[in-house]
């Protein structure tokens, strides 16, 4: 007789793709941790009064919060189940994206407020003069040619290069990471508009650009939060971006309904943080079912993709209501992928990330 399922610790690592992943991943986390820790002094000596580079200053510094968050999860998901934590310790992750989402709505709001007050109070920026290589130059300027300089990093280097790798790992947290990198252009151009108004005399444009960079930030807080807390309470797993349900639910139903000996099946699975936990509820066909059945479906659920964490088999009838069921969920006549599971490594296949 063979078991009903596997144990969830021989899961407890990568594949050899995901692992050669992660360690790019932490090697542009730390490279983005040391050029933000550059850029925020490069524009706290150019900074003046400008409220717009102000916000953007903050906005730096918030930046980290996402890096760092990824690095402290990363000492977390690597350890083993326990009987407090049955489940393992992968929603780490999830409660730095948690964390990182509270944190922007909550500077962005307060940045938000002080753009307001300045606007309503009519305070108008002043930016002087500084004295370089023996020449008077505005210090508008040297606003201006730091904030073009340091988006070439976010926007063309490490922004790109993680959203490349958050679909290999289905880690939301980089890839949160990864979009905010991206739009950091939008930031600099406001900063840079701010400035320039100051310059000619507009000086609202100053306050405006900070409300713009402020409602940005907390923008971001909203849209990461509401993932993070979406993931928590176990809603439905979805794809990496969350923007559909994930389509490995499709591929667990094909494969369970192919198998001769069950009639029909249904699905529940939540996203750990980067793994998943499925619970498969299937009807037999006949009433005689033996433990070599289940945990023959069950290794070869886990053997789909790598992704798939943790396996429960439940024979049962009636199906539940509220489980991936229906078939309009399995793609008609569609030929699941047949399970090929490593004999070194059980439960593991090199898919595609999705």
């Amino acid at each position: 007789m063979t078991r009903a399922g596997f144990r969830q610790a021989d899961h407890e690592y990568f594949p050899d793709e995901q692992r050669r992943a992660l360690r790019k991943a932490v090697r542009w986390q730390i490279f983005t941790i040391g050029y933000t820790v550059c850029t925020i002094t490069a524009v706290a000596f150019v900074l003046g009064n400008s409220q717009a580079m102000k916000t953007a200053w903050i906005e730096d510094m918030l930046s980290l919060i996402p890096q760092v968050s990824f690095l402290i999860a990363l000492v977390f998901i690597r350890r083993k189940p326990t009987r407090d934590h049955p489940y393992g310790w992968h929603r780490a992750m999830g409660v730095g994206h948690l964390v990182a989402g509270v944190a922007l709505f909550a500077v962005g709001s307060s940045l938000a407020f002080e753009a307001v007050s300045g606007l309503v109070l009519a305070e108008r920026p002043t930016i002087g003069t500084v004295v370089l290589f023996g020449e008077t130059v505005w210090l508008g300027w040297l606003m201006v040619a730091v904030m073009a300089l340091i988006v070439i990093g976010p926007v063309f280097f490490y922004g790109p290069a993680k959203s490349k790798l958050a679909p290999v790992l289905h880690n939301k947290l980089l890839f949160a990471d990864a979009d905010m990198a991206k739009a950091d252009w939008q930031t600099n151009a406001a900063s840079i508009v701010g400035v320039l108004g100051v310059g000619l005399g507009v000086w609202w444009l100053d306050g405006a650009a900070a409300l713009f960079i402020s409602l940005g930030i907390i923008w971001d807080g909203v849209r990461n939060t509401g993932a993070a807390v979406r993931d928590l309470m176990d809603q439905r797993a979805r794809r990496y971006d969350g923007k559909v349900a994930h389509p490995l639910g499709r591929e667990i139903l094909d494969y369970l309904r192919e198998q001769d000996w069950i009639e029909d099946a249904a699905i529940r699975m939540r996203d750990q943080g980067q793994v998943f936990h499925v619970e498969a509820f299937v009807r037999p066909r006949d009433e005689q079912l033996s433990l070599d059945r289940i945990g023959e479906v069950s290794e070869g659920i886990s053997a789909l993709d790598w992704k798939i964490h943790d396996v429960v088999v439940v024979p049962t009838d009636p199906l539940p209501e509220y489980a991936d069921g229906a078939r309009e969920y399995a793609s008609p006549g569609s030929k699941p992928r047949v399970p090929e599971v490593d004999s070194r490594n059980p439960g593991t296949l090199g898919s595609q990330p999705r």
